[in-house]
């Protein structure tokens, strides 16, 4: 991440802070998310307004100052760009003993947030803003956010009881030609990120592709099984969740694949953090399963769902979707069988999954029957993974799904 934006202040100046208090919300390339109060103290003065976008990370957003009575020597404060100085307290003619306040700068957010960011003159452009929910349930009824153009939220946020004022989608055309047939969306953040990080990886990335069919049966039966006598502690496994444990195993098998190309070297990882695709609104992102190696069906199936719906709600923190060793993309549910996808860098490998296929197998006696097979592509980076390395962990990956049974060693 490089730039983010401010949605909103949930503080006023000249408000009292305590650490930990919600100080506003960033919007990173990822997802939509709170800014805790780095300490207790008085909200001095906001540098950046809510709704500015583009602000770079380390960019002053704040003044925060530890006694009350020095809000007021900040009324006038411009961010020139120059190291803060002590300010003379705006109280008339103090003592003589009096200190100069102590203005802090807005600390960097903990590592388990985004920086916040943006350009000083920025102005504020035509998006709207909006909380996960009131998005998430307009995607859901077809409702138009832009009709709306401000809600009865914090700083004009659009909120969930705002939606009864809202257009049906794609109800206003777009300005332009007379009677142009299409409309204009804002590129957001994360469909940003998308864009360069996918160019990056197929313009700098020699990429392969090994495709393997699989006898899907007898995982299909271990489901069916689980699922019927575990249906009272509520497991309920997918197909998806064998298929992540199985990836991770089969980086154990042959670890050259749970790799990255690091310019100068290779860099071979220990552990199997497997990044899951998720569709969502704003764009694909990739939530990860940490240590899904040393995890059981279950509680991938856990971190699965969990994950998921933070990811469409736009709730992920940082920690929970950047990383990952290997990545699963799964389309099958979509009726797709078969497709090619992109490296996620740094990581060297990515499996394209694709939904079950009826096929027909011949049988002892001489004739035939349906069996279930599913198509995997692995895309490999050449540059660490060789040609034989991905055909062995295709290998290693169809005999754990041929035989579920060995995930439980």
């Amino acid at each position: 991440m490089e730039q983010g934006n401010i949605v909103s202040w949930a503080k006023k100046e000249g408000d009292k802070l305590n650490e930990g208090d919600l100080l506003a919300e960033i919007e990173t390339d990822k997802a939509t998310m709170g800014l805790e109060t780095p300490e207790e103290g008085y909200l001095a003065k906001i540098i950046i307004p809510a709704g500015t976008k583009g602000v770079p990370i380390g960019k002053l957003v704040c003044i925060i100052v530890e006694n009350e009575a020095d809000v007021a020597a900040f009324k006038d404060f411009k961010d020139d760009g120059a190291p803060i100085k002590a300010a003379e307290p705006a109280a008339p003619s103090p003592p003589p003993a009096a200190a100069a306040p102590a203005p802090a700068r807005a600390a960097p957010p903990p590592a388990s947030a985004a920086p916040s960011p943006v350009i000083p003159s920025a102005a504020k452009g035509d998006r709207v803003y909006a909380s996960p929910l009131a998005k998430r349930v307009a995607a859901e009824k077809g409702l138009s956010l832009q009709s709306l153009k401000s809600g009865s939220g914090l700083f004009g946020s659009i909120k969930l009881s705002d939606l009864s004022r809202a257009s049906p989608a794609g109800a206003a055309a777009s300005a332009g030609a007379a009677g142009a047939a299409y409309t204009d969306r804002e590129v957001s953040n994360i469909r940003k990120v998308i864009a360069q990080r996918l160019c990056q990886s197929k313009q700098t990335i020699p990429h392969y592709y090994l495709t393997i069919d699989i006898n899907a049966e007898e995982v299909i039966n271990l489901r069916k099984e689980i699922n019927t006598n575990f249906e009272k502690e509520g497991i309920k496994l997918s197909i998806n969740d064998f298929i992540i444990k199985a990836t991770a195993l089969a980086c154990h098998k042959v670890p050259e694949a749970n790799s990255a190309w690091m310019d100068t070297f290779i860099r071979q990882y220990h552990t199997v953090d497997v990044s899951v695709a998720v569709s969502t609104e704003s764009g694909l992102i990739t939530p990860i399963v940490f240590d899904a190696d040393r995890k059981g069906l279950a509680d991938i199936s856990t971190d699965i769902r969990s994950l998921a719906e933070k990811a469409r709600e736009g709730k992920l923190q940082p920690n929970e979707f950047q990383g990952g060793t290997i990545t699963v993309s799964n389309l099958g549910m979509f009726g797709i069988k078969h497709f090619s996808a992109i490296i996620n860098p740094p990581q060297s490998c990515i499996l394209a999954v694709g939904g079950l296929q009826k096929r027909l197998i011949p049988t002892k006696d001489g004739g035939s029957r349906a069996a279930d097979f599913i198509s995997v592509t692995l895309s490999c980076d050449h540059r660490t993974v060789d040609g034989a390395v991905g055909a062995q962990w295709l290998a290693a990956f169809r005999k754990l799904i041929e035989r579920p049974q060995l995930m439980l060693l």
